[in-house]
């Protein structure tokens, strides 16, 4: 496996644009001391600023796993606990993208949070289109709304949220379909697109187009109001356009159980702890080295692989597609590291999905 790790002449060549920050440039140098299986880069989003400067963006509330144990014992959601898999185990390697190809277009659409800490609902958004299109075998191959989601279900949506909250929306209420910021994205327009525009995401710039957060173009946002209407020229009304699912919502806990629990459905929701060094990712296994905890942040487990010997799980982020590894970021499997198999969850595989209209 390829350890590459930024140079100091690298870190320079940043400096040179906007100067780094001392306490970045340390915690730089430190990680490169360690020599991780990640790559790091001082980013201009970041340079100038301490450590931490991401905890703003991280939208999980609280300890998601406590959280989710307690919704367990409430009887709201069901604890997962596995099925008659191969004996042998899971494979060493799997990708939901590949698993379900009908499906390939969901599970890959890499969306954008803007600079709003509603990551838990983009997660549950996200795995839960992929799991309506898993359970449908592709006849529903439809982007639920992150907009609905994030916005009706919390009224302060960007102020942040849990990850039980968009299934038990979605399961109670339903959400309609949308698209990326002005139908951007593989779908195009739908019924309730996400209303804030792209941003840049940490890491290098790279060939993203879009501006920097905080930046003109992407300033830090409120939450606005829950949608009741779909876009202009969108066919249907807002209250036909609703998917929903019964059949429960499963959550799961540690490496065999989440690896089953996929396997058997789909992507699922998840959350981690970020740490500051995680604003300098660029790429490879992610693994904590340097800095303290900046929040907790919802993604989308899509599988897992093998690279050097060393185990990872592939995630999906709503940083957009020019992020990390093509929007996606690879993080150390079977160590629960930063708390990320501490629990996840998603519709039950069984779930009968259905359209209101």
């Amino acid at each position: 496996m390829q350890r590459t790790m930024l140079s100091l002449a690298a870190v320079a060549a940043v400096a040179s644009a906007s100067a780094v920050h001392p306490e970045r440039a340390q915690q730089i140098k430190q990680i490169q001391a360690a020599k991780p299986l990640w790559n790091a880069s001082a980013v201009s989003r970041f340079a100038s600023q301490a450590p931490g400067a991401s905890k703003k963006l991280c939208g999980v509330n609280g300890d998601w796993a406590d959280h989710l144990v307690s919704k367990v014992n409430a009887g709201d959601i069901e604890r997962f606990n596995g099925t008659d898999a191969d004996p042998i185990g899971p494979p060493e390697t799997f990708d939901s993208e590949k698993n379900w190809p009908a499906c390939a277009k969901s599970i890959n659409d890499i969306r954008d949070q803007s600079m709003c800490g509603c990551c838990w609902a983009f997660g549950g958004a996200e795995a839960a289109s992929d799991r309506m299109c898993i359970a449908t075998k592709g006849k529903m191959l439809v982007p639920l709304s992150a907009q609905d989601v994030c916005f009706c279900s919390n009224p302060n949506g960007c102020g942040g949220g849990q990850i039980s909250t968009p299934w038990e929306w979605i399961a109670s209420s339903g959400a309609v379909s949308g698209g990326q910021y002005k139908g951007s994205g593989p779908f195009g327009s739908m019924c309730s697109d996400f209303s804030l525009p792209h941003c840049h995401h940490h890491g290098p710039q790279g060939n993203d187009p879009y501006p920097a957060e905080g930046t003109p173009g992407c300033p830090s946002q409120s939450s606005p109001q829950c949608p009741s209407a779909c876009g202009a020229g969108f066919p249907g009304s807002f209250a036909s356009d609703k998917y929903t699912f019964t059949g429960g919502i499963q959550m799961a806990q540690g490496e065999a159980a989440i690896q089953q629990m996929i396997m058997a459905g789909g992507p699922v929701e998840t959350a981690f702890t970020v740490y500051s060094d995680f604003e300098n990712y660029a790429g490879g296994i992610y693994h904590h080295v340097s800095g303290g905890m900046a929040g907790g942040h919802a993604v989308k487990f899509v599988g897992w692989g093998v690279d050097g010997g060393v185990k990872y799980w592939k995630v999906a982020n709503s940083w957009n597609p020019y992020w990390g590894e093509n929007g996606y970021f690879r993080i150390v499997r079977g160590t629960n590291e930063c708390n990320i198999e501490g629990g996840v969850t998603g519709s039950h595989a069984n779930a009968v999905w259905s359209k209101a209209g």
